[in-house]
């Protein structure tokens, strides 16, 4: 095999793992708010208000995390045991935050919180060393791009899985039952979790190791983190994209039920919309070999930006809905590949520049990024509900149609372009990632 090169079965099976994440982070993007304000019980603003307290104190904890996975030493690995260590508590942690126990509104809230509070836990303790292993299966850019892609081809099948099935499982398992329905869905869904972590953990494993004298440093690490440019700029791309995308997927079943007056149509446009975001995920190792990571980010960032804003012209035009869901959705296809392709080469740019290698801590705290991203655009959207005078299960008002109609459209639209110059500060470009890959190659082998 050559120099960093990875067989295709061990891409496929280590790609399995997002899967597992992703079957539970798109039913949390798009059924979790209708869940916990339509069949639950909790009022929007309180469970935008969970949304962001959970959310923030869970973000809290990724670089912790990280920290503590960059100092694991198995005979598995850094990254790869905890694949192993906790599946099983994910999958029970999926199926106990969409239990309704029979208690008053004071209790079911308390509930929320602290099954919420517990997923998130134990997604980071999963989710940190999982993403990490994209930096240390190999130290070949154009590979760890590749990988990045196959991982968010899984991700989408993910969620045309959970687009596509939720609401007739739901029916089917609840038969007019949505608490029954919701249950019965989620033991599915996390049993399916397990599996596919599990696979993900016996087929790959990790070949780029930290300098054999390095020494826990907390704070120095962070320091230099903090010192990373091209880190921070990905940090703040990371957390932006994530709270117009919270934005975006928490209102489309309001705006299907409310607006279209079909909740059943959602599906369609939902998968419609994975669809070619998988579609647009497949070319992106050519797109940024032909382009550089750079540039075709940018570009697809101001074509979602464009794309997103027409949503609001197209109303209840269900062609003109579709249309610019389409190329919003190819467009975003490359965004997430390239993200953690391009968190990998900061964690190669940081090692080069201070001479210490903190893989973990470089994607926990960008995971903190996104999972910031995540609560603010998640309570975003339910607040705007609020504030525009959403009452679940009747006819809305002209205002809280505005509100679900702007939360789809203008808003995430702003939010895109806004990344996009962000993008534009990105200091490293692909010859540049080379370069520094193949000098920290030689100096561990003291070529």
């Amino acid at each position: 095999m050559k120099w960093g090169k990875v067989g295709i079965c061990e891409k496929l099976g280590f790609s399995s793992g997002e899967f597992s994440a992703s079957i539970l982070w798109q039913t949390l993007m798009f059924f979790l708010p209708v869940f916990y304000t339509d069949t639950f019980g909790l009022s929007a603003a309180a469970a935008g208000t969970m949304f962001l307290l959970v959310r923030l104190f869970d973000a809290i904890n990724d670089p912790i995390m990280g920290t503590i996975a960059d100092n694991t030493r198995t005979r598995w690995g850094q990254f790869r045991p905890y694949l192993l260590w906790l599946a099983v508590p994910f999958g029970i942690g999926a199926v106990l935050m969409f239990y309704v126990p029979d208690f008053a509104y004071t209790g079911k809230l308390l509930y929320a919180y602290i099954t919420y509070t517990l997923m998130m836990v134990i997604y980071t303790a999963i989710m940190i060393p999982y993403n990490a292993m994209v930096g240390v299966i190999t130290p070949d850019p154009g590979e760890r791009t590749e990988i990045s892609s196959y991982k968010f081809v899984f991700a989408y099948a993910a969620g045309i899985t959970v687009q596509a099935l939720v609401i007739p499982l739901v029916e089917r398992f609840g038969g007019g039952n949505d608490i029954m329905g919701y249950r019965m869905t989620m033991i599915l869904f996390g049993s399916i979790s397990v599996i596919f972590f599990l696979i993900a953990f016996f087929s790959s494993r990790e070949r780029v190791e930290a300098p054999k004298n390095q020494k826990f440093a907390f704070y120095k690490d962070l320091k230099n983190l903090l010192a990373n440019k091209a880190w921070v700029i990905i940090f703040f791309v990371s957390l932006l994209l994530l709270i117009y995308v919270a934005i975006r997927s928490s209102v489309i079943i309001y705006y299907f039920q409310y607006l279209i007056g079909n909740r059943n149509g959602a599906t369609a446009f939902m998968v419609t919309g994975t669809v070619f975001v998988l579609i647009g995920v497949l070319p992106t190792r050519w797109l940024s070999d032909k382009f550089g990571k750079k540039r075709l980010f940018i570009t697809c960032m101001v074509i979602i930006g464009l794309s997103s804003i027409g949503l609001y012209f197209a109303e209840s035009n269900l062609r003109l809905l579709y249309f610019f869901q389409i190329v919003f959705s190819l467009a975003s296809g490359p965004t997430m590949p390239l993200i953690w392709s391009m968190l990998a080469d900061s964690a190669d740019y940081g090692e080069w520049k201070f001479g210490r290698r903190t893989t973990g801590l470089v994607y926990s705290a960008a995971t903190f990024g996104q999972k910031a991203g995540f609560s603010i655009g998640g309570a975003i959207a339910l607040w705007v509900l609020a504030f525009f005078g959403y009452q679940a299960n009747v006819v809305q008002p002209e205002a809280a149609l505005m509100g679900i109609k702007l939360s789809l459209s203008v808003i995430p639209g702003v939010l895109a372009l806004g990344v996009a110059g962000i993008l534009y500060f990105y200091p490293v470009n692909d010859e540049d990632v080379i370069k520094i890959s193949m000098e920290l190659n030689r100096k561990k082998n003291n070529v």
